[in-house]
């Protein structure tokens, strides 16, 4: 039984990322692994699952209409965790939280989270697309942004503003920039949504048709903020950021911001939601409250 349960969990894995390799990494287990672990299932059902080919993988029909069942059966597993958790009052089982692709920004949070709470095991899916939270199984996501979905409930965890960086030692190399038009003879890095292929814009007022952002030059474009930061630490360019992951390396002047008077006054918000119509178990409640109570500590306090 533990064995189908298995491959019951790797397919599962393999619908949602549509990749043998990257449903392995998640599992722990080769691709091959992964692949016979489906066929196994395969014979056993006497159907195919997937469509397979050199560049993808998708659900058959038949799949289609497994995948939906074994939903149900791990929803109510879960279910019968969550209530007997709930039963107990102990916070315990599985947690899936669902966090920003940028999530250096949480990673010292769930680390003092499982300290706290080692009987919680956590289950991260960092993402910036628009999940369906309720459909994916998620207990509990960390978004910015506007709301939209009413089955959800939310609570406001804090506000970011974006901010044109650069290090100390690359402005005393190549002078800082007094104006978005002094952007074109800068080194300038971009960052492209990996779930729309879109590159973000810097946030300019008062500069007319160039309010679009595209008077930066587009030296570099990445769907990493991480990459972005390493470049801009290592002196190689300014690039367009998010106040709270440059906290620290501006409180120390290791970098520096330029056109603060230029950027529009505008913040994002991010918040917490949990679907509406499941019962608060106590695992999601103390994470809830938890992020709730430490979150600000590690946003840049608002300017009034």
């Amino acid at each position: 039984m533990m064995e189908k349960m298995t491959g019951l969990e790797v397919f599962m894995h393999v619908a949602q990322t549509r990749s043998f390799v990257a449903t392995g990494r998640v599992k722990g287990i080769s691709s091959s692994a992964v692949s016979k672990s489906i066929s196994r299932l395969e014979e056993r059902l006497g159907v195919r699952l997937f469509q397979r080919s050199t560049r993808s993988v998708r659900l058959t029909s038949e799949g289609e209409v497994f995948l939906e069942r074994c939903h149900r059966i791990f929803s109510e597993i879960q279910a019968a965790e969550d209530e007997i958790s709930a039963m107990t009052g102990q916070p315990r089982g599985r947690l899936r939280v669902g966090l920003l692709l940028a999530g250096g920004l949480m990673l010292p949070m769930i680390a003092q989270f499982m300290e706290r709470h080692p009987q919680i095991e956590l289950d991260l899916d960092f993402s910036d697309r628009l999940s369906d939270v309720i459909e994916d199984g998620m207990d509990v996501v960390i978004r910015g942004g506007e709301l939209s979905d009413s089955r959800l409930i939310s609570r406001r965890l804090g506000s970011f503003r974006l901010c044109i960086v650069g290090s100390a030692e690359y402005f005393e190399r190549n002078g800082a920039p007094s104006s978005p038009d002094e952007l074109s003879g800068h080194a300038c890095f971009h960052y492209r949504f990996p779930s729309s292929g879109k590159v973000a814009q810097w946030p300019f007022q008062h500069v007319g048709a160039r309010s679009s952002g595209k008077v930066a030059p587009l030296t570099l474009v990445c769907s990493s903020l991480d990459v972005l930061l390493f470049m801009v630490k290592e002196g190689r360019g300014v690039a367009c950021l998010p106040d709270y992951s440059v906290k620290d390396e501006l409180a120390t002047g290791e970098l520096k911001t330029v056109l603060d008077s230029f950027m529009a006054p505008v913040t994002t918000t991010f918040h917490m939601l949990w679907p509406s119509t499941r019962q608060m178990t106590p695992k999601v409640r103390v994470f809830v409250d938890y992020m709730a109570d430490i979150f600000d500590n590690f946003m840049v306090p608002s300017k009034r």
